[in-house]
């Protein structure tokens, strides 16, 4: 095999566990985040529907932020739509788990804030080989990756009533813009106000699921 090939079967295999496991972060920001109290759990498991016989995956949205960190992690559906929960889940102290959801297939979303500089991490995820008596297989690819991105706005403070509405910029290493997906510019914007609701006690992408309420009328 040449240098060249095992290169690029190197780099591969790389870009599959990055995008399996999530943003890989230095020590001393791990450090940093909870000393400021904020969990963040970006991992997907595949579980198992008995009833419904079928395989599915799980994800939980989950983190916040202080005033010079925050941190976040959420899915929506592959077009870039809301995905509803599960379940919320309510606990004492903020910035930490907001809700679980489930589905087929999803898109992770994941940033990281550290004063005014962001990194934006988006991965397609999906389940292969799936069958009754088999465990498929996770298939998980990264569809956007910036890094120290940049928002001159304190969206935790003086400029709270920007949020939700703007995201970072992000530049390649020559300087030109990095655009974002346009069919993920709600998310990211939706990512962008997480990682600055300092304290945070809500989910800010995923929705309530909407059931079709049947009565029975009785004569």
């Amino acid at each position: 095999m040449s240098s060249i090939t095992q290169s690029a079967t190197y780099d591969s295999a790389q870009r599959e566990i990055l995008s399996r496991q999530g943003l890989r972060l230095p020590a001393i920001t791990l450090k940093h985040l909870r000393n400021a109290g904020i969990y963040c759990q970006p991992t997907i498991s595949i579980e198992y529907q008995h009833v419904a016989k079928r395989w599915i995956l799980r994800g939980v949205e989950s983190g916040g932020a202080a005033t010079d960190i925050g941190a976040y992690s959420s899915f929506v559906n592959p077009d870039g739509s809301a995905l509803p929960w599960l379940q919320r889940v309510d606990s004492i102290g903020g910035n930490g788990v907001h809700a679980i959801t489930i589905a087929s297939s999803m898109l992770r979303l994941e940033m990281i804030r550290i004063g005014k500089s962001y990194d934006l991490f988006i991965t397609r995820h999906s389940l292969t080989n799936s069958s009754e008596n088999h465990r498929p297989r996770l298939e998980s690819s990264i569809v956007f990756y910036g890094r120290r991105g940049t928002l001159e706005m304190e969206l935790w403070g003086q400029d709270a009533g920007f949020r939700g509405a703007v995201s970072p910029v992000f530049y390649s290493r020559s300087g030109e813009v990095l655009n974002i997906p346009p069919e993920f510019g709600w998310a990211t914007a939706r990512l962008t106000m997480a990682v600055c609701c300092v304290g945070c006690r809500h989910c800010h992408l995923l929705e309530p699921a909407i059931f079709e309420a049947k009565f029975l009328v009785v004569s």
